[in-house]
């Protein structure tokens, strides 16, 4: 089988997904989701005209310099006046209090002298003064949040004073993952002669959560196609959108991932592609089942998250936003002409005031390197058959999360 360009194989990943349900779901809830559509206001902001400073509701032509108006009651916030302000008399308000009919201005108390019921303006009112328009900050039946919109801190304080106690977000994609391999131990064990520590789950769970779906861990399949099996079947009767298996995606008589993915109904889209590391990642469906068929070496198995997981997460999530954002930069270091394989180069960044980055790679490139990864910030991308460059020359980067 050909290798697939990286480009394409996204695509093939991404083809026909879409924002999961909707369903609705509690403000404190709702932080990070995305919006299924559109959000109108329930209310309008504030529903009255109301005062935005402690002081006298007046009428302005009342409240001329030095003018003695009759003080005849008190205005508190969700306490309103009962009656008109007539000519002459002012009303004691404090901010938040809905302005009293009649009255069109508010005079600061610090601009003013009070003695007993009689107040004297100090500073000349202005009709509108110091007060906040009824609907000055949005109106009932406005479209305020919009469909595909992913909910930030802020945008709950908006809903919430919207009138909204819950939110239409998508549903979170369900992901499942596993790990095959009869060398593998869990952290905490002593390894036996030829055995490795497992790490790349606790990567893989992380990002998959960052991203805003819930998983389910099935652990560690050892390498027959019936436990390899058995794991793909506890995925599927979970009933999860993705499943994203590590190891075993390779061409030894141990890889067995392939075959038990075939035997479990799932049909292979793609296998093996134009990338380095990563090459050997595999992507299947069974019905509404998503597979992604990660590398076992750890790197590969994360730039192969970030590049295509990741993506499918956002896009099942409704977000739109789904492409890491590239950037320019410039080469730290020389760097050799590439082959047929695109390469994805852990690198640290030097933020340079008023120029590109300065991104340089972090020592060697083994797919095995995990110490490597943890100092990079991002990775550059050397498109196949790109030459030789020196450094100095400008690269494109994807920053790793932080």
């Amino acid at each position: 089988m050909a290798l697939m360009p990286v480009a394409d194989a996204l695509n093939a990943v991404l083809d026909g997904a879409a924002g999961l349900a909707e369903e609705q779901v509690g403000l404190d809830e709702a932080f990070g989701r995305v919006l299924a559509r559109d959000l109108a206001a329930l209310r309008t902001q504030p529903p009255d005209d109301m005062s935005a400073m402690d002081g006298y509701a007046v009428r302005a032509a009342d409240a001329t310099l030095s003018a003695k108006l009759k003080v005849i009651g008190e205005v508190a916030a969700g306490r309103p006046f009962a009656r008109p302000v007539q000519a002459g008399e002012a009303v004691r308000i404090f901010t938040g209090g809905v302005i009293p009919n009649g009255a069109d201005a508010v005079v600061i108390q610090e601009d003013t002298t009070r003695d007993g019921d009689l107040v004297t303006v100090n500073e000349a009112a202005s009709p509108g003064k110091h007060i906040r328009r009824a609907g000055i900050d949005f109106r009932a039946g406005q479209i305020l949040l919009k469909k595909s919109h992913r909910l930030l801190d802020r945008d709950l304080a908006l809903a919430a004073s919207m009138n909204h106690a819950t939110l239409p977000v998508h549903r979170k994609p369900k992901v499942a993952l596993f790990a095959t391999g009869d060398e593998l131990v869990m952290p905490g064990n002593a390894p036996a002669p030829g055995q490795i520590v497992y790490s790349n789950g606790y990567a893989l769970r992380a990002l998959t959560r960052h991203e805003g779906a819930d998983v389910i861990d099935l652990g560690i399949a050892r390498d027959t196609v019936a436990e390899t099996a058995a794991a793909i079947r506890q995925a599927i009767d979970a009933g999860v959108d993705i499943l994203v298996t590590t190891g075993g995606a390779s061409v030894g008589e141990h890889d067995v991932v392939q075959q038990a993915l075939q035997s479990e109904g799932v049909e292979i889209a793609f296998w093996k592609i134009a990338m380095r590391p990563g090459k050997p990642m595999m992507h299947g469906r069974r019905g509404a089942l998503r597979v992604l068929g990660l590398p076992g070496n750890p790197v590969s198995s994360y730039v192969c998250a970030i590049l295509f997981l990741a993506p499918l997460i956002r896009t099942l999530t409704g977000r739109t936003d789904t492409a890491w954002p590239l950037e320019d930069a410039v080469l730290g270091t020389d760097t050799p002409a590439n082959d047929l394989r695109e390469d994805y180069l852990r690198a640290s960044l030097q933020e340079r005031h008023g120029a590109p980055p300065l991104a340089t790679p972090v020592g060697h490139q083994d797919s095995s390197l995990l110490a490597n990864l943890s100092r990079a910030d991002a990775l550059i991308i050397r498109p196949p058959h790109a030459p030789a460059a020196t450094a100095g020359a400008p690269c494109r980067v994807l920053r790793l999360p932080s």
